[in-house]
């Protein structure tokens, strides 16, 4: 896989988003390469530990690309939920958060291209678009556009769970 041509391509997205949008809902974006993928990370400041180690005890919505993908001709995206019960300030159970989040989800869940939530409790939801590298841009900046529009259930539920 070629990064740097997908760091740009990424990095292009970002600069398509309506960056005040996200910002106004705390969402901060973030471009970069992990896991041998090039990805971009939106998650809020209360959706993770201040402390932990990234990617530990936090919840995010991703999109990413790799060569394994590449070769499937896929750009996937999900929301992550990783070790919720270390989430500071909050009780939470895993389980029982990944079915209230696939709940409120379900009415969204059309507009979601070949998305999924049948799995454990650390993937929300999880999907994929065909990769079409002269538009790969505007598909990661649409993704994008439609996680905003749902970050609020992640809010919600956190909520509904804040230790007081």
């Amino acid at each position: 896989m070629d990064n740097s041509h997908y760091l740009d391509k990424f990095n292009t997205a970002l600069n398509l988003l309506e960056r005040e949008k996200f910002s106004n809902q705390q969402l901060e974006l973030k471009v970069g390469f992990w896991m041998n993928s090039v990805v971009l990370k939106i998650q809020k400041d209360t959706w993770r530990n201040k402390t932990a180690i990234p990617f530990k005890s936090s919840i995010f919505f991703s999109i990413w690309i790799s060569d394994a993908l590449i070769k499937q001709n896929k750009l996937v995206y999900n929301i992550h939920a990783l070790k919720l019960r270390e989430l500071t300030g909050y009780t939470i159970k895993s389980r029982e958060f990944a079915e209230a989040f696939r709940q409120r989800f379900k009415a969204f869940e059309n507009s979601w291209p070949n998305v999924g939530v049948n799995f454990g409790p650390l993937t929300l939801m999880e999907g994929w678009v065909s990769i079409d590298d002269d538009n790969i841009e505007n598909d990661i900046a649409d993704l994008a556009n439609q996680f905003l529009a749902i970050a609020y259930i992640i809010d919600d539920l956190l909520a509904e769970r804040k230790k007081y």
